[in-house]
């Protein structure tokens, strides 16, 4: 009799097989993008223990795992996210890209006059509810590559014309990249130049991006100019009285100390968090590194959880985790195209490519801080970073991502239809739209 119920029990138990098909009917879309992103979050949870752990000890009275818990719950949930919006038909993201559009001009513009000021910049609203501070430019980011990847849909056939087509596609960039500016002028500059690259992928003119090139310069040319003229003298004395006046004015001044230490600092004048970022990588090597939990600069190397956290990957791991790092990056990209050069409407091909691109750009960006070959951003490491609002809203940029590929095995007959594949009228791309898509890829 015992033994009866015990094979009996064993029978209903699900086996590895069976466990693995039904995570397979449950998780669709590009497997290689859901191997990234777990892989992703592990070195994510263990650089992250790593990084905060003196920080935990001194705040949390030797309570070391605090950081540590607090990085695995935002793990699950932006895990939940990415599952939660790979389910939905990306469609739906093409009738609310509007809505949210529109919902983030004025919460960038609440942000600027009475948001959180950290580190002299308004960046942050605080949730009154859940007690939370979220960066609505993350928000305003992904509300901007839905709304632009529909507006590059519909103005196919007058891509060309300026009034028809590229002042409607460059109208919604410029009103976000403004907002964003004078709080964080990295952020806007990148989240600029990831919709130049998306709309010369959506054949908008070159000629009209060259001119939106010139003019996103003029900013970048004055302060480039403003350091240079004032970096000869740092007293008012022999240095230009209007660029003195233009340092005070909000975050000015940052931008061009910024610059003129990136240009012209010596060694023993290098800002403190790109000495201590040099020291990590140095104390890394090439190969092994100081091994998982023993970086030295987590000590001294402000931010080393956040903006700084791929000079202690280095530190600990080497070089070649580094490169890694990089190449995991690559492949997350690479993917990303084939879901575009796959997806035969032009909606969900723009939205796939352009919010890729915004989170390459972004890892590429952070990396490139950490070793001294841009001036330091507040960028931080997709992914990888520790979990906060960029966490999640990075995840829900890989949801809608995995969602476009979700329908695009589904339209291919590679995987079963769970439900009806619905296109909008507006977003259903003609043949020769199509096959400039794939001209372009």
């Amino acid at each position: 009799m015992f033994n009866e119920t015990t094979d009996k029990l064993f029978s209903q138990m699900p086996t590895i097989g069976g466990m693995k098909e039904h995570l397979d009917q449950r998780t669709r879309g590009d497997k290689y993008i859901w191997g990234l992103v777990i892989v992703l979050s592990l070195i994510s949870i263990l650089v992250v223990y790593s990084a905060t752990g003196s920080l935990a000890y001194k705040m949390y009275r030797g309570n070391t795992s605090v950081y540590l818990f607090k990085q695995v719950v935002f793990t699950l949930l932006g895990l939940l996210v990415i599952f939660g919006l790979h389910r939905v038909n990306y469609t739906v993201f093409s009738r609310i890209a509007t809505i949210m559009f529109m919902l983030s001009i004025p919460l960038l513009i609440y942000t600027l006059f009475f948001g959180a000021k950290i580190n002299e910049g308004s960046r942050w609203i605080k949730l009154p509810i859940i007690n939370l501070t979220i960066q609505t430019s993350d928000l305003a980011k992904l509300a901007l590559f839905m709304y632009l990847s529909k507006m590059l849909s519909k103005k196919q056939e007058v891509i060309k014309d300026f009034k028809k087509g590229f002042l409607p596609v460059i109208t919604p960039v410029f009103i976000i990249c403004v907002l964003i500016m004078p709080a964080n002028l990295s952020n806007a500059l990148l989240t600029g130049a990831t919709s130049l690259l998306l709309m010369f992928i959506g054949r908008v003119s070159i000629k009209h991006i060259m001119l939106t090139i010139l003019v996103a310069m003029v900013p970048v040319v004055i302060i480039i100019s403003v350091a240079m003229a004032t970096h000869s003298n740092k007293s008012v004395e022999g240095t230009p009285v209007v660029a003195e006046k233009m340092k005070s004015f909000g975050r000015f001044g940052t931008w061009v100390n910024r610059v003129q230490d990136f240009m012209y600092a010596k060694d023993n004048e290098v800002p403190y968090q790109v000495q201590q970022a040099k020291i990590a990588i140095a104390n890394g090597g090439i190969f092994m590194g100081l091994g998982p939990g023993n970086s030295r600069q987590r000590n001294f190397l402000p931010q080393a959880y956040n903006d700084f956290i791929y000079a202690v990957i280095i530190e600990e791991y080497g070089l070649l985790g580094g490169a890694f790092i990089i190449f995991i990056y690559l492949v997350f990209l690479f993917r990303c195209i084939r879901i575009f050069r796959r997806c035969p409407y032009a909606f969900g091909a723009f939205l796939a490519l352009g919010l890729s691109f915004t989170l390459i750009i972004q890892a590429i960006a952070n990396m490139a801080v950490n070793v001294n070959i841009v001036p330091v951003t507040g960028v931080t490491l997709p992914l990888v970073s520790m979990g906060g609002s960029s966490f999640i809203f990075t995840c829900c940029s890989i949801g809608l991502i995995l969602s476009v590929a979700r329908n695009v095995e589904q339209m291919e007959g590679k995987a079963p239809l769970e439900t009806e594949i619905e296109i909008p009228e507006e977003n259903t791309a003609s043949d020769s739209e199509n096959n400039v898509i794939e001209a372009k890829a």
